[in-house]
C-alpha cells in the first residue's frame, strides 16, 4: 500500500492512501491546488514525515500519528459506529457511557461537511460538554458539527509544548515564513525537506487563556462548574475592582481586571462558546461605531 504526504498550501498537512477521495473528492481541492511532498510504503516514514511538516508549517500538529490511529491497526476494531449527517455527528450510546467509548476509540478521525475531526484528549472534553441526547432515541446522543469545527478553529493543538494549546487566531495572522520567523502575510507554499528538525521552525507559546483554561481543566472546573456561579462570581470580582478603583490602589485594581478576565474566560468555556470568539463577535460589532466623548465616556452615534 502506498501512502501519499499532501500539502493544502494555508491550509494542512496530512496523510492517505487515496490522493482522489481524501483531498478532490471528500476536501473539495482539485489538481494543482495540493502538492505531494513524498510518497512511500513505509507508514511509520510517512508518518514521521507529516507531524516533521506539520510544525514546519505552523499547522495543526496531530496528537496521534497517522500510524498510531486505531484504523491502521489490523488488531483492533472500531466500535464506535458513528452516524454523520450534515447537522450533527451522533453516537450509537446514552451520554452516560460516551466517555468510555470515545476514550476507547481515540484516535479516530471521521470528515463532516464542516470539518475533519478527530477522538483527542481536548476534543472528548468538549464533546462531553456539549453532547445532546436524541429526544428520538434515549439510547442515542449527538454533536452539533459546526458548533465542534468552531471549538477546533479556536483550539489547534499542537504538541510543541508537551500538548498545550496555541492560539489558533494568532498563528492564522503570523503564519511561520520560509526564514522562520513570524510574521504577517501568506504560510509558505513550496516543499519542505522531511529532515527538518525544526530548529529553523518558529514554535507557538500557548495564549493566556489556554493556560487558564488548562488551569480550569485540571481543577475540574469544566467538568463540575456551573455557568451560574461562575456569573455570580463575576459579579464579585467587578465589585471588588470597582472598589480597587475607587481607593485608587492601581495594584488591587490590575488584579480586579485580571480576576474577572479569568472568570470570563472559564463562563464562556462552560456555555461552550471560546472567550476568543466572544471576544471576536464583540469587536465586530464595535468596529465600525462611530461617536465621541462625552464627559468622560464615550457616545455612539
Amino acid at each position: 500500500m502506498t501512502y501519499y504526504l499532501y500539502h493544502i498550501p494555508g491550509k494542512k498537512i496530512g496523510v492517505t492512501t487515496d490522493l482522489k477521495r481524501r483531498v478532490e473528492d471528500q476536501q473539495g481541492y482539485g489538481p494543482g491546488e495540493y502538492e505531494i511532498i513524498e510518497q512511500s510504503e513505509d507508514i511509520d516514514f510517512i508518518s514521521d514525515g507529516e507531524i516533521i511538516m506539520q510544525r514546519c508549517y505552523g499547522y495543526k500538529v496531530d496528537e496521534i500519528p497517522y500510524n498510531k490511529l486505531k484504523f491502521n491497526n489490523k488488531n483492533k476494531d472500531m466500535k464506535l459506529n458513528i452516524n454523520v449527517t450534515e447537522q450533527t455527528t451522533t453516537f450509537p450510546c446514552p451520554v452516560n457511557k460516551l466517555k468510555g467509548q470515545l476514550m476507547d476509540n481515540m484516535g479516530m478521525k471521521w470528515e463532516t461537511d464542516h470539518g475533519d475531526f478527530s477522538l483527542t484528549k481536548q476534543s472528548v472534553q468538549w464533546i462531553m460538554r456539549n453532547v445532546v441526547t436524541s429526544k428520538y432515541n434515549k439510547e442515542r446522543c449527538y454533536v452539533y458539527n459546526k458548533a465542534l469545527a468552531r471549538f477546533y478553529d479556536n483550539h489547534i493543538t499542537h504538541d510543541y509544548l508537551g500538548g498545550n494549546l496555541a492560539d489558533a487566531h494568532m498563528r492564522e495572522k503570523y503564519p511561520p515564513r520560509e526564514n522562520g520567523t513570524l510574521t504577517g502575510g501568506l504560510a509558505p507554499t513550496g516543499p519542505r525537506s522531511m529532515d527538518c528538525d525544526n530548529t529553523s521552525c518558529e514554535c507557538m507559546n500557548p495564549s493566556q487563556f489556554d493556560l487558564i483554561r488548562d488551569w480550569a481543566e485540571e481543577r475540574g472546573l469544566y467538568d463540575k462548574g456551573d455557568p451560574k456561579t461562575q456569573a455570580l462570581k463575576l459579579v464579585e470580582e467587578v465589585g471588588e475592582t470597582c472598589r480597587a478603583i475607587l481607593k485608587g490602589n492601581d495594584m488591587e485594581i490590575i488584579d480586579g481586571i485580571g480576576d474577572c478576565v479569568v472568570v470570563l474566560t472559564n463562563l464562556a468555556e462552560l456555555i461552550g462558546e471560546p472567550i476568543e470568539e466572544c471576544i471576536e463577535q464583540a469587536y465586530m460589532e464595535i468596529k465600525d461605531r462611530k461617536g465621541k466623548m462625552v464627559n468622560g465616556t464615550y457616545k455612539k452615534d
